[in-house]
């Protein structure tokens, strides 16, 4: 049986070895971000050293740039060049540190702050050639610029030194025009660099703001040099080098304002050879309408706001608020005076700039009279400003030769000043000065040849009203890509002095509607402190606070609507009556009349609707300061709430 039996055999699965042992972790899985990681910090340690090798070079080259900061605003030329040369060499030291991290630039998000540094190096470098080569263009005329450093030139008169500056001038175009490539080339490098991706502190160090802010101080100061170039090329030229030339001088009396600045008082003919200044001769305003051969019929804005006057004089030409147009109606005038002469150009200036000179000259002393910038109780105005007043508007039991020419012989009293001592004395102050006052628009410019009123225009010197077509360079304002814009141009039409003792604050309140169009709430309020004037001629009072007749013109964006507006009156019987509305100079405008009493105050009051798009968001505006003007305060709200106030010195762009 048991032979019967067959033999069974179980088919089993031979077991592979692995079978036979315990299941492990995969550590695998790990190695490759362990690997990563070991790389990173192998990386970030690199990294750190190189950092920490960049931060002292960098360290370095602050301490340089201060030293360099500080002999700037010393105006040491000479240690400048000296510091000029150290810090470029601390930053090729930081440079060729920084190329140690150079190939880290691949690595996402470390490699936009690498190229960051990259662009502020480069920045850096372009900042020191623009240097290098104002250096070697200010030396030869140190000693002229009022600079410390040794001239070249250092013996002659000051009229052979200026004559020999203005010559260099010419050669130096060429510096002129590498200085502004660099500059260029530095703003460029700037503007590669996005302070947004930093955070806006780390702990208490404020980041963010403080690169934003030090991009927009050197942004604007490279914006004015390379804007400022053409003026610059054409001041050789303006100044009689190689052809002489000659211009009218007008000064404007702001404390009797006008549309471009103020009431033009008297006149000063000047011929310009090579540099040197020659007063042909100087005379009162009224003198020049006394010698036109025709009289001209009054415009119908003269014939509405002025006080009995019938016919355009000279002394009122200036009606437009844009100077250039203005003077173009003066020449047409000033052409029929008997014995006019072909001028290049007129040159307006303010009694601001006359205090001004008057700082860093002292006292002048004309006609008996001692002129200064003290203020003078009588007035609570400069000394200088009340001896004008009293000397060309009191009246008086006799007939005086030339009521005003008291004006042009205080400005050559001034050149003759200026120009007869040690050009270090006071030229460089002076040359500052006038920058000062012509970024105030204290000083315009109407030049009839086409390149230099272009470098005028583009310095934003020639008293333009912003427009598509006419734009200063050195603003960034473009009309009918999202801008807002304000003017607020104003004419005291027979109010005597009255300027002088009023105060004005300017309120814009403005409401973005959901279709991106404005919403504007202005408001202008006036305030008069002091007491009337003795106006009455028996008595031979100086007449200079009266009430002040305000004719007043608001600027804003073409196809802007009125809404509504308070507080102006109709200029003959003094009834309220609201604004007008025309179009001029590419501009809506807002016409009116109001009037400004001794301690008396006064409130504009409109609202209007602009059709001003914003295509990112932010609210863009231009404000335009009226030329001859104070500082006034300017409030700036949105739907209510304060977001600025700034005194309007110069015009100004807000981005909010």
């Amino acid at each position: 049986m048991a032979g019967n039996l067959k033999k069974i055999e179980l088919e089993t699965t031979p077991q592979t070895p692995s079978m036979n042992k315990k299941k492990r972790f995969p550590w695998v899985v790990l190695a490759i971000p362990l690997v990563i990681l070991a790389i990173v910090l192998l990386l970030g340690g690199i990294l750190a050293l190189s950092f920490k090798g960049i931060a002292g070079k960098a360290q370095l080259v602050m301490i340089d740039g201060k030293e360099l900061g500080a002999a700037v605003k010393k105006q040491d030329l000479v240690k400048a060049k000296e510091t000029l040369g150290k810090t470029r060499k601390s930053l090729a030291a930081l440079n060729l540190e920084y190329n140690k991290v150079k190939p880290f630039e691949v690595i996402p998000l470390v490699g936009a702050y690498i190229r960051d540094g990259e662009h502020a190096i480069k920045a850096g470098f372009a900042g020191l050639d623009a240097g290098d080569k104002a250096v070697s263009a200010l030396e030869p005329n140190a000693d002229l610029l009022g600079l410390k450093g040794k001239s070249t030139f250092v013996s002659g008169s000051a009229d052979d030194r200026i004559q020999t500056a203005v010559k260099t001038m010419t050669a130096l175009t060429p510096k002129i025009n590498g200085i502004a490539l660099d500059i260029d080339t530095l703003r460029k490098e700037l503007g590669q660099i996005d302070p947004g991706r930093y955070p806006e502190r780390i702990g208490n160090t404020v980041i963010r703001s403080r690169l934003v802010l030090a991009k927009d101080v050197i942004e604007n100061a490279a914006n004015l040099f390379v804007n400022a170039q053409p003026l610059l090329t054409n001041l050789p030229a303006m100044l009689g080098e190689p052809s002489e030339k000659r211009y009218l001088v007008i000064f404007q009396n702001d404390k009797e304002l006008r549309s471009t600045g103020g009431f033009m008082t008297a006149y000063a003919q000047f011929r310009f050879v090579r540099g040197k200044a020659i007063l042909e001769k100087a005379d009162d305003i009224y003198a020049l309408d006394a010698a036109k051969s025709k009289k001209f019929s009054a415009p119908p804005e003269i014939l509405k706001f002025h006080k009995g006057v019938y016919e355009l004089n000279i002394r009122d030409s200036n009606y437009f608020s844009d100077f250039k147009i203005s003077m173009q109606k003066f020449e047409e005038l000033y052409n029929t005076t008997s014995g006019h002469e072909k001028i290049d150009g007129i040159l307006a200036v303010d009694t601001h700039v006359l205090v001004e000179a008057l700082k860093i000259l002292g006292p002048m002393y004309v006609y008996g009279r001692e002129f200064s910038a003290d203020t003078d109780k009588r007035c609570d105005c400069p000394k200088a400003v009340y001896e004008l007043e009293d000397y060309s508007s009191r009246p008086v039991g006799y007939v005086r030769d030339a009521r005003k020419d008291i004006i042009g012989v205080l400005l050559h009293s001034i050149l003759v000043k200026a120009l007869g001592v040690s050009p270090s004395q006071y030229w460089g102050k002076l040359f500052q000065m006038l920058i000062t006052e012509i970024s105030d628009k204290h000083v315009l410019a109407y030049l009839h040849d086409t390149s230099a009123q272009k470098a005028a225009e583009s310095f934003n010197m020639a008293g333009r009203i912003m427009t598509a077509s006419e734009s200063a360079a050195v603003l960034k304002y473009r009309e009918g890509n999202g801008w807002d814009y304000l003017h607020i141009n104003e004419s005291n039409m027979g109010g005597a002095k009255a300027n002088m003792f009023v105060t004005e604050k300017v309120t814009k309140d403005v409401t973005i509607n959901s279709d991106g169009t404005v919403k504007t709430s202005l408001t202008v309020d006036y305030k008069n402190s002091y007491p009337g004037s003795d106006c009455g001629l028996e008595t031979g009072g100086l007449c200079l606070n009266a009430p002040l007749r305000n004719w007043v013109r608001v600027y804003v964006p073409a196809g802007s609507k009125l809404v509504s507006s308070k507080g102006t009156q109709a200029p003959k019987d003094n009834q309220p009556q609201p604004m007008t509305t025309y179009d001029s100079l590419n501009k809506t405008v807002f016409e009116g009349f109001l009037i400004v009493n001794p301690l008396g105050v006064a409130r504009l009051e409109l609202t209007y609707t602009s059709p001003v798009k914003s295509t990112d968001g932010k609210y863009r505006l231009l404000v335009q300061k009226q030329p001859g003007t104070g500082d006034y305060e300017y409030t700036f709200k949105i739907t209510g709430k304060e977001v600025k106030k700034v005194k309007l010195q110069t015009d100004t762009e807000l981005v909010l």
